[in-house]
């Protein structure tokens, strides 16, 4: 039995917990700081980290693109770009992949997608993640990067942006906390709040992004067609409100043997990400021949 440092890195928190190789659901929470602002400073964690925990394996889950133990893209930790984190961490079995990726290997080896062969996995937060379950396989693609729903658009007029996609410009917790903000709230979880309790101007607020993810949503499902979409992270904890308003679009953009298909919460809500880097970190590469 081997002690596995579970690292969920976010594009603005970055947070730890601890998990032996016979048990990696089995997650405890040690520690969570502000993501580290420079490659040194997150190196410098981790070894601190695994120093102290005395684990010999690390899982780790980022927001962007992973192959093999090299973060090859982090749109908004771009220091990460390119890192080795076998070579920079010898003696350590390395699990890495990306954050929604891991979130959902979580949820198929002990969560709401465990049975399945075939589910959407979506997460809001800073950006939007995303990840496929097709065949009971993790869909990966050519590069790593299959299935980023955060880039999908529907405005041909759109200018693009090298480091967000359209829908994550539309519907991202970043794009609902400028929403609260404009509706005189503090951020995109003050005006779920508020939507839940009944304002009538919180709920027009969140109708036009989630009619927007619902859409682009649809697409997936008539792509892949599903047993069921997966809320993950955060957003399980505004399930309730936002899953009302992302259905009536999901459904009236799919054909009629399509229209049944369920948005579920997430068994681990924001604890996913963690969950899923500890079983990356108790199978090491291996993680992708299982279920990628």
């Amino acid at each position: 039995m081997s002690r596995i440092l579970a690292i969920d890195l976010g594009g603005t928190r970055c947070r730890a917990g601890l998990a032996t190789s016979d048990d990696p659901a089995a997650v405890q929470p040690v520690g969570e700081w502000a993501a580290p602002q420079s490659r040194a400073a997150f190196l410098a964690l981790l070894r601190e980290q695994l120093a102290a925990h005395g684990a010999s394996r690390l899982g780790l889950g980022i927001p962007g693109l992973a192959q093999g133990s090299v973060c090859r893209w982090v749109p908004n930790l771009d220091y990460l770009d390119g890192l080795d984190l076998g070579a920079a961490l010898p003696g350590v079995t390395v699990g890495l992949g990306n954050d929604a990726q891991l979130a959902l290997l979580a949820e198929i080896g002990a969560g709401a997608a465990s049975g399945m062969s075939d589910a959407i996995l979506i997460a809001i937060g800073t950006g939007i993640g995303s990840a496929v379950l097709s065949g009971g396989r993790i869909v990966a693609g050519a590069h790593g990067g299959a299935c980023s729903f955060g880039w999908a658009s529907a405005d041909p007029d759109d200018g693009g942006d090298d480091r967000s996609g359209w829908l994550e410009r539309m519907a991202s917790g970043r794009a609902l906390d400028a929403l609260a903000l404009a509706a005189g709230h503090a951020d995109g979880l003050a005006l779920v709040q508020a939507a839940r309790d009944g304002d009538a101007r919180a709920v027009a607020a969140l109708e036009p992004p989630m009619r927007l993810l619902g859409t682009a949503l649809a697409g997936a499902v008539a792509l892949l067609d599903p047993e069921a979409i997966i809320l993950a992270g955060g957003v399980v904890r505004a399930a309730d409100v936002l899953a009302p308003l992302i259905e009536p679009a999901l459904r009236r953009q799919l054909p009629p043997h399509l229209r049944q298909i369920v948005l579920r919460p997430g068994r681990f809500g924001a604890q996913a990400g963690l969950v899923g880097a500890a079983f990356a970190g108790a199978w090491g590469a291996e993680w992708r021949h299982r279920h990628g």
